[in-house]
């Protein structure tokens, strides 16, 4: 008599089929484990950068107005000196701009990410809530 010819036994040349069950299961739980940790990274990266470009830009125009009150003509009247202010505020102009537009695109990088984030937790929890009642159902046998 063979293996797979004895009353009761579900072996079929590898795994059970609750074996093969709880591994399917088990290798989606860990894939969106896996997306969430890797989500959450993405978040922290993402914020992480646009911290690092305000810091930047902040000392950029900081290096400007040093720049600019160091150098300042004493008393005179330097009109190449006031092309350059004129030209060096529109640069500092054009790095706030630059910051309010990282500002909203990092607040909307972060809103899909969060988006993602509370999608793959709810099919998390939906998955190992399925695979207890289902460990529950098969162990009750």
């Amino acid at each position: 008599m063979e293996i797979s010819e004895i009353p009761g036994n579900t072996y079929q040349g590898g795994f059970s089929n609750e074996d093969s069950l709880n591994t399917l299961g088990k290798v989606k739980i860990d894939s969106l484990k896996e997306n969430i940790n890797e989500i959450e990274d993405q978040l922290s990266e993402r914020q992480d950068i646009s911290s690092e470009f305000e810091k930047e830009g902040e000392k950029m125009k900081r290096d400007i107005n040093n720049f600019l009150s160091e150098n300042s003509p004493k008393g005179e009247d330097d009109s190449e000196f006031a092309r350059e202010r004129a030209e060096l505020r529109r640069k500092k102009i054009e790095i706030s701009e630059m910051q309010l537009n990282e500002k909203v695109n990092c607040w909307k990088d972060v809103v899909l990410l969060k988006k993602d984030l509370r999608e793959k937790q709810k099919e998390l929890f939906e998955r190992e809530n399925r695979m207890e009642t289902i460990n529950q159902i098969l162990g009750d046998k």
